[in-house]
């Protein structure tokens, strides 16, 4: 059956170079009919699905971008009812062709049967085996069984208090501080926000301006206070990268000065391991409740539950995942 890809950019060519490397020959590439403009991607002829469909009796689609809302979520699962739909799994940073098969799966058995084995509920293992599921076989029905809004986080597992001591690591624009205040009626003791992209930082000022007792850095989270390079791309994705700009570093423990926190939250595109070590005095004697992500890297979704448990064993374990195609927005809650 032929293959088609949907979608244009970075990750249409990664996705393309794995296919390359395993022999698998795509037919086209098409577009949602507001990106095509007569133009090319990859040596092909961008078309419209419709132009597709009338020159295939039946096509595999290879989804080649993230879709993080409802709309065009559903828009997905409706070409779905009609094609198979396969949502390939490429890790956010670092992407080396390395594939989440079932060859990755047997050669980190034993890790991820200890991450499953942290797991305190139902709905957290049968989420984890999704996950699974869907890393290795890139089906996304896979992923919609397992989708859980965002709302049942906060009332169900974090259920934040109107005296939190939070730290948004990764705090882009504020819009995760607005999240956390709309569950505690815009009430807390204190919150720090670091964010390392200069842009976003100055968005994220402005967005706190009139709040008492916030303080935001404009610093990536590390293991250390340290000097970084920086890929700053004034979206979610920026990242520790050689060939970035020089952006200073700081570690929760020395942010803190050996002072408490109560949540601490992380999306830091792929240093989520560098920031959880950087954290360790504070996860250790204060047990912050956490929120991690865990889609960045292949490994993160089970190296990361190892990790902390490591740090301080006594933290209950809930994974859950949000709407969102691949499985991003994919996050670990410790309690």
């Amino acid at each position: 059956m032929p293959i088609y890809i949907y979608g244009m950019g970075d990750g249409a060519v990664k996705i393309m170079s794995v296919m390359e490397k395993y022999g698998i020959k795509i037919k086209g590439i098409f577009a949602s009919d507001e990106f095509v403009r007569g133009h090319s991607f990859a040596g092909f002829k961008v078309k419209t699905l419709s132009q597709v469909e009338s020159e295939e009796e039946d096509f595999i689609i290879v989804l080649a971008f993230a879709a993080g809302y409802r709309e065009l979520y559903d828009k997905i699962f409706s070409i779905a009812k009609r094609h198979t739909v396969l949502a390939p799994d490429v890790p956010v940073v670092d992407f080396c062709g390395e594939v989440f098969d079932l060859e990755y799966v047997n050669a980190n058995e034993e890790k991820i049967a200890k991450a499953y084995s942290l797991l305190c509920d139902e709905k957290s293992k049968q989420t984890f085996s999704d996950i699974i599921n869907y890393k290795i076989s890139g089906k996304i029905e896979y992923l919609d069984s397992c989708t859980t809004p965002k709302e049942e986080v906060y009332t169900d597992i974090i259920k934040p208090k109107e005296d939190e001591i939070y730290i948004d690591l990764g705090a882009y624009k504020g819009d995760t501080i607005e999240e956390f205040l709309s569950f505690t009626s815009g009430k807390y003791k204190e919150i720090f926000a670091l964010e390392p992209d200069f842009k976003n930082c100055s968005k994220l000022i402005k967005s706190v301006d009139r709040m008492e007792n916030v303080t935001v850095i404009n610093a990536a989270a590390w293991e250390k206070d340290t000097t970084l390079f920086f890929a700053a791309k004034a979206g979610r994705q920026s990242s520790v990268s050689k060939n970035g700009k020089e952006t200073p570093a700081r570690s929760v423990d020395s942010v803190l000065c050996k002072k408490p926190c109560t949540i601490l939250k992380m999306d830091v595109e792929g240093a989520e391991k560098e920031a959880l070590t950087g954290a360790y005095a504070t996860i250790k004697n204060y047990k912050p409740k956490l929120m991690v992500s865990l889609y960045h890297r292949n490994e993160d979704i089970f190296s990361l539950p190892i990790l902390i448990n490591s740090i301080n064993p006594e933290y209950r374990f809930y994974l859950r995942h949000q709407l969102y195609l691949p499985a991003w927005e994919t996050n670990l809650y410790c309690i």
